[in-house]
């Protein structure tokens, strides 16, 4: 651990749960990531599920067959992602939390980093694109769900000002949908079994800022330790699966991170 560490960490360690945490990492030959909407709440996104203050107390979700059936709720979705909606997070910026996991992949501690998020912020922090495996789609572009042509966010959005209104798509004339996976929409099976081939071969499954709920994406830690590697859980809060884990960090995951791992 460098010195002076902890004191420009914002984080101490008296019981000693950082440095076995480091310990595990410095051991392990191959690690996985895998993080929720807790790691990306300190830049400022909400998370969904926190009873009062989740997303979906404010905004209820509008699940993929409303989407497809209805022009109203295609162009309610995307007024709250390009208009002024609580689900307009663009200008959100990798945190500590990011950087940390960026370092291990760096470094060649990580493999990969599987998540659930949709916020692009690991690409951002520097991972790259075909390290981050994605169970839930990305927020940052959008496609086609007839063809598959990309569409970026900033032309959508000078669309969306100028006509009110998201047009269908110009090469085909199918439906534009954020890459994104709703609620109702099926898996993404490419990346569930890139998820499944990664952590078969791990020994050391992190997760971070996951509440380890939503299924199937929380079998994965489970799969891993049934498999025989190491588990260690960072989340504020308690999960499901503390009772299987060799380490669980009830902390805050930026500093948490950033003092394991060693940055500022």
């Amino acid at each position: 651990m460098p010195d002076g560490l902890a004191e420009t960490s914002g984080q101490t360690d008296e019981d000693g749960q950082l440095d076995a945490f480091r310990a595990m990492i410095d051991m392990a030959r191959r690690i996985v990531v895998f993080t929720g909407a807790g790691i990306s709440t300190e830049s400022g996104i909400p998370d969904f599920r926190s009873p009062g203050t989740g997303l979906w107390n404010k905004i209820k979700p509008i699940e993929f067959q409303e989407f497809l059936a209805s022009e109203d709720r295609r162009q309610e979705s995307w007024r709250r992602r390009l208009g002024s909606g609580d689900a307009n997070w663009s200008d959100a910026k990798p945190n500590r939390g990011h950087l940390a996991v960026a370092k291990l992949i760096e470094d060649g501690h990580a493999s990969a980093v599987v998540t659930q998020n949709v916020d692009n912020l690991h690409q951002d922090s520097g991972v790259p694109s075909d390290q981050v495996i994605e169970l839930h789609g990305n927020n940052s572009y959008a496609t086609c769900l007839s063809c598959g042509t990309r569409y970026e966010l900033a032309d959508l959005k000078q669309q969306f000002e100028t006509l009110g209104r998201i047009e269908p798509c110009s090469r085909c004339g199918g439906i534009i949908k954020t890459a994104t996976i709703s609620f109702g929409q099926a898996m993404p099976e490419a990346a569930m079994a890139r998820a499944q081939r990664v952590t078969v071969e791990c020994d050391l499954f992190v997760v971070i800022g996951s509440s380890l709920v939503v299924y199937p994406a929380a079998g994965f830690p489970e799969l891993a330790k049934q498999l025989g590697a190491r588990l260690v859980i960072v989340n504020r809060e308690p999960t499901p699966l503390d009772g299987i884990a060799d380490l669980v960090l009830h902390r805050e995951i930026g500093p948490t991170m950033g003092y394991v791992v060693g940055i500022n």
